[in-house]
């Protein structure tokens, strides 16, 4: 592995993700739309070599919303079971192919929101999600507290990762992920209207960037799944991709499905003003 990757990924092990002190745990129970919410999954391991490499996919123009769409969801209104799993800071080269390996064997579809400088590094992980019918968000390029930024500051994170993912796969992401949450409302205006980006945030965080185990991992993804809701993890973490096989077998069993975040979206019952 390249010294300046892995000096990048000790720096995401240190920090991926964490919510920001100046966020309130008290925003983990508000309603859709409004702030913060929190939920995780675990992982399993390999299967026979992919066929991503044959696939090209191209998209000019991003596919507009069939409906008008809010500037923030951490979980939508739906009669059907359904959760999205998504998976933040990567791709990861070591940890990445083994999740892709456990959700192609499942057939569950997923949603990643990768890292601009990640990417660079992984391009081939990036065709394979796509290839493999995952979807890609935009998690910024350099992984910053957005909130922190200037209105300019914040378009130049979005777009550099935006372009970065486009040149690589042909395909246009539809949705970002603040770094650990940390957004204002303004941002999240901005974002909608110059990008057509909903915010997305999540119903259940199992907070596995604090590595409590496999096993806790787990638990707090399985009792805090319900019908559309939003699952929060890593797949920069081992432990959390450990946690994945045993999260997802469960909640199959439970019955749920798992979508896509902007097929999530387009299931939202909630009238929209």
């Amino acid at each position: 592995m390249k010294p300046a990757l892995l000096s990048l990924l000790s720096l995401f092990f240190l920090s991926a993700c964490q919510v920001p002190s100046s966020i309130s745990k008290s925003t983990a129970t508000m309603p859709l739309g409004s702030e913060l919410k929190v939920a995780l999954p675990p992982l399993i391991v390999g299967l026979e070599a992919p066929t991503w490499e044959d696939v090209q996919p191209v998209e000019e123009n991003a596919p507009s919303w069939s409906k008008p769409v809010n500037d923030t969801y951490t979980r939508v209104s739906t009669g059907r079971k359904v959760v999205a799993i998504t998976f933040d800071d990567g791709p990861h080269p070591e940890n990445t192919p083994r999740l892709l390996d456990m959700l192609k064997e499942r057939r569950i579809k997923a949603t990643f929101y990768v890292v601009g400088n990640m990417v660079k590094y992984s391009p081939q992980l990036i065709r394979r999600m796509i290839a493999e019918g995952h979807e890609i968000g935009n998690h910024t390029v350099t992984h910053g507290n957005l909130a922190r930024m200037s209105d300019d500051a914040l378009r130049k994170e979005l777009q550099a990762a935006h372009d970065q993912i486009i040149a690589e796969t042909g395909v246009t992401p539809r949705t970002m992920r603040p770094p650990g949450g940390a957004i204002k409302k303004s941002q999240k205006e901005l974002m909608l209207r110059e990008f057509g980006y909903p915010t997305i945030l999540w119903s259940v965080d199992p907070e596995d960037w604090k590595r409590p185990g496999p096993a806790v991992v787990t638990s707090r993804l399985v009792n805090g799944a319900s019908p559309g809701g939003i699952l929060l993890v890593h797949d920069l973490h081992k432990p959390t991709v450990d946690a994945m096989p045993s999260t997802l077998d469960q909640l199959l069993a439970q019955g749920y499905e798992f979508v896509t975040v902007t097929e999530l979206i387009e299931l939202d019952e909630q009238v929209s003003d």
